[in-house]
């Protein structure tokens, strides 16, 4: 950035211009995101002031038209903004919260091990995402998910596996990039060692620098070293690190590890402040202050943000910066880095149109062939899609889905509400589906006869589910259960794993099993 530095200034010019500068500064390394499907006022007010610019959430699409709409008002109030969004291409999808994806997602991806078909897909994403107007992709997730309990990761991961994780970001990496889109990998650095969600608590990984190196750290290398302009912190306590600090607050592991020993010069994103992990005790102001303070580049605020929090927020480092907890020059390398990357971002996207022929979102045969190749079938699952190719009564286990993953669509019910008149709608209607919920255990009333399809979404980890199963396989002869999620070693409660629950692993799901109405 040109001119002179913000320290400069605040010995040399007028009060008041130094504080107007300052603020575009601090403004610039912002993102929050908003209520509605078209741009706020004070939003687009904001945004012509200097906000480094906007998180897309799936509260805000309706379809990829109504959001290039929204995304060209954005531009046109700051072409310099950072327009970002997270779209993983499986169960976590903001371009299709409406539908679900019609992508594999990484443990698919992951199970597969085809390095060129993993660039293929997240390439297909990136031109999708350009198709909409947003510059910056909150993906891939690089954390191993070493932990068949965590209930925030799962199979937004690629693998259990670090050289086949490191191999699989590294592909989605250049995929991605390859299509004018910048990636954004997280959650540095790795929560995949976890059984608690950092939306709601803080969690703790208790491993040391030599363990980390050996396993969470090597995808972060293999992505910075395929270029990833922008790194996401997580909200996780490293006590090992840093006993004191979750790492988006910890200079230690920002600047000493992540710069330092892996080398990263891109930008550093912090994940959503709005979350436990990083606000529960002390406010997303002090969030902010602390995140930048420590080596965040660009911080994401939230979900539902508003006019009156982002005044709080950058009144708070206004306040750090005037009493001396906050150089001025961190906010301005910050704003730097962040601008620089939305010049190169335009320029790019300028030398590289969007090809005519780009994916629209439709669901693609090959991909589910490709999918259905990726199933854990057990000997049980294949006598019993064998014996039973008519109707069946389906159970549907509904377990609370993680903030991440939200309400989307998903499995076979979001190909089945997709296409109401297929053939696989009729095989569905023919027994209407039980639905099971923690909270809500109806009798499991089914027809006498008729074969039991159990569908759910990482079964082993929920008492409920776990219990429900049991009865029907006590009751019924005939019972095939199928987990969408992340199964169990043992595979206790997964007869199909299938490894995601995106809308295009529903319609494999259904092709193999080849219900008939």
């Amino acid at each position: 950035m040109s001119g002179p530095s913000i320290a400069d200034q605040k010995d040399t010019a007028e009060p008041g211009i130094a504080t107007a500068d300052l603020r575009r500064r601090i403004a610039a390394t912002l993102v929050p995101g908003f209520v509605g499907t078209t741009l706020p006022g004070w939003l687009e007010n904001r945004l012509r002031a200097g906000l480094g610019g906007v998180c897309i959430f799936g509260q805000n699409v309706l379809s990829v038209a109504q959001l290039r709409e929204l995304t060209d008002a954005i531009y046109a109030a700051n072409p310099d903004a950072v327009v970002a969004i997270d779209e993983e291409g499986g169960d976590v999808t903001r371009l299709y919260y409406e539908t679900g994806s019609p992508y594999p997602g990484n443990a698919v991806l992951g199970r597969l091990g085809n390095p060129g078909y993993t660039e293929q897909v997240a390439r297909r994403v990136g031109w999708e995402l350009r198709r909409a107007g947003c510059n910056l992709d909150f993906a891939p997730d690089v954390d191993i998910n070493s932990n068949p309990d965590n209930p925030v990761i799962g199979v937004r991961s690629f693998g259990s596996s670090p050289t086949l994780v490191a191999e699989q970001s590294a592909a989605w990496t250049r995929g991605l990039q390859s299509a004018g889109v910048a990636v954004c990998a997280k959650h540095f650095p790795g929560h995949g060692d976890t059984a608690q969600d950092s939306h709601l608590v803080l969690p703790e990984v208790d491993l040391s620098i030599e363990q980390l190196r050996e396993r969470e750290l090597r995808p972060f290398r293999a992505v910075i070293e395929a270029g990833a302009r922008t790194i996401m912190t997580s909200h996780i306590l490293l006590p090992q690190l840093d006993a004191e600090r979750p790492a988006t607050f910890s200079p230690t592991i920002i600047e000493g590890l992540l710069r330092g020993e892996l080398g990263f010069r891109g930008v550093v994103v912090s994940d959503a402040l709005d979350m436990q992990g990083a606000s529960g005790e002390r406010g997303i102001p002090e969030a902010a202050v602390l995140a930048l303070a420590a080596g965040c580049d660009l911080l994401c605020i939230g979900t539902e943000n508003t006019d009156d929090q982002l005044t709080e927020i950058e009144d708070a480092i206004v306040a750090a910066i005037e009493g001396g907890r906050l150089p001025a020059s961190r906010v301005e390398e910050a704003a730097g880095r962040v601008l620089a990357l939305t010049a190169e971002l335009r320029a790019e996207q300028a030398a590289v149109p969007v090809p005519l022929d780009a994916p629209e979102g439709r669901l693609d045969p090959s991909d589910v062939v490709v999918a259905i190749s990726t199933f854990d079938i057990s000997e049980h699952a294949a006598q019993w899609m064998h014996a039973h190719r008519g109707p069946c009564s389906v159970v549907r286990i509904d377990t609370v889905a993680n903030i991440a993953v939200g309400v989307a669509p998903w499995g076979p019910f979001a190909e089945v509400a997709a296409d109401p008149e297929s053939e696989f709608a009729a095989a569905f209607a023919a027994n209407p589906t039980v639905v099971f919920t923690e909270s809500d255990h109806p009798e499991l009333v089914l027809a006498a006869s008729s074969p039991v399809l159990v569908i759910g979404k990482d079964n082993h980890r929920h008492a409920f589910a776990r219990d429900a199963i049991d009865r029907l396989r006590a009751e019924r002869d005939s019972v095939l259960v199928v987990d969408m999620g992340w199964p169990s070693d043992d595979r206790a409660y997964a007869d199909i794993a299938t490894f995601g629950a995106s809308r295009l692993v529903g319609r494999a799901l259904l092709d193999l099993l080849g219900l008939e109405s």
